[in-house]
């Protein structure tokens, strides 16, 4: 099992890649939640290690508050990565997507 920091910037649609988005645009999440990145982490079957919720990612420290979302998760995965990140962001948009649709 891989070892990794997550940070939520990672998934997020509003910043560019420069300040740490690591999925593409047509992936990422508009304002990811800690929250909702440990369930779909869970539910993919990787362990969380640790979370932080206070941490700020250092590539965000130039930006506007805004835009700046606060958390770090280190989690366990059999894949790298890149393919953690992009099937956590898929399943937050999943749990998105159900959730409109039940309201």
């Amino acid at each position: 099992m891989r070892r990794f920091v997550v940070w939520p910037s990672e998934l997020d649609a509003k910043l560019s890649r420069k300040y740490g988005r690591e999925v593409s645009k047509n992936l990422a999440v508009e304002s990811p939640k800690l929250n909702e990145i440990i369930e779909a982490t869970e539910t993919l079957g990787m362990k969380v290690v640790e979370v932080e919720w206070d941490k700020l990612n250092p590539r965000l420290s130039g930006l506007d508050e805004a835009l700046r979302t606060r958390g770090m998760l280190i989690i366990e995965s059999k894949y790298g990565k890149s393919k953690s990140l992009r099937l956590i962001a898929q399943k937050v948009r999943e749990f998105r997507k159900s959730r409109r649709r039940k309201k």
